[in-house]
């Protein structure tokens, strides 16, 4: 655990426990606090390799399901437009990072933004 974020294990402790200072304890001890840490303390969520926690993800698939099924009652689904973004999907992702797009001439920007609105299925 040390070696994955030491930062986040010495705030689960201090926040969890009061220990402040993880090093005047023995190794022993630290191991039996840092094992019983919630779930969705810090350290236990970095070393599972989650960035949320599991009530978190539940939650939010209860939404994106919640609005699946109102935005099915609307004229824009019929139309199949419009489909509301999932929670969950944004929450469990991985951050992407941001493309530069550089356009020589208004020309090669219109033709982009054309082929962009016959791809999400054209510009109303």
């Amino acid at each position: 655990m040390l070696e994955t974020d030491e930062d986040a294990l010495v705030c689960d402790l201090a926040e969890t426990y009061g220990i402040y200072d993880y090093r005047q304890l023995p190794a022993w001890r630290v191991a039996v606090f840092a094992y019983g840490l919630r779930e969705d303390s810090r350290i236990k969520l970095v070393m599972s390799g989650q960035r949320v926690a599991f009530d978190t993800m539940l939650w939010a698939g209860i939404f994106d399901r919640l609005s699946q099924l109102v935005w099915a009652k609307t004229k824009d689904a019929a139309k199949g437009r419009n489909q509301p973004k999932s929670i969950l999907d944004s929450l469990t992702q991985q951050v992407k990072e941001r493309e530069e797009m550089v356009f020589a001439s208004g020309e090669e920007f219109e033709i982009y933004r054309q082929k962009l609105l016959e791809e999400m299925g054209g510009e109303d």
